[in-house]
């Protein structure tokens, strides 16, 4: 005999899936146009943040980026290996790591330039409509990382 299933236990129900979809469907999006930058969709988070300020250590860049360094060294890594960032030490605290940009890596920002505009011509979203989802996104990430979060929450109880 089938069980009848509350509609709140349906998996289309459920924000964390749409979000879940749709976050693995937008890195899906991306991977042409970062191939092209020869870059994986972690890296170009990682570009996108020291083009935007270079120099940072690494405990600023995960800071910015929601990672810890466990996450970001091998990515650190493989940039530097690339010759997209230098790793160096701080001469005012020699156990900050500094990550600069190289010349390579501050060239490929122009064409990584195009990958917003293709994203949104692929998306189909009106500029306001995008705005409006990435601020409520960034309103979700705000309130899901608060101190009022109702994590506490015990099934079992």
């Amino acid at each position: 005999m089938k069980k009848s299933i509350t509609p709140s236990l349906l998996l289309d129900e459920q924000l964390c899936f749409a979000l879940y979809a749709a976050s693995r469907r937008m890195t899906a999006a991306y991977r042409p146009l970062l191939e092209a930058l020869e870059l994986t969709y972690p890296q170009y988070l990682v570009m996108l943040v020291l083009w935007e300020r270079d120099g940072l250590t690494v405990s600023e860049l995960g800071e910015r980026l929601q990672l810890d360094s466990g996450t970001l060294t091998p990515l650190l890594k493989r940039l530097q290996q690339a010759g997209l960032v230098g790793r160096r030490r701080r001469e005012s605290d020699e156990r900050e790591v500094e990550i600069t940009l190289t010349e390579t890596g501050d060239t490929l920002r122009e064409r990584a330039a195009e990958v917003p505009r293709c994203l949104a011509e692929k998306l189909c979203m009106s500029v306001d409509a995008f705005t409006r989802l990435r601020d409520e996104l960034k309103t979700l990430a705000t309130q899901l990382a608060s101190p009022n979060d109702p994590s506490h929450f015990d099934p079992g109880a």
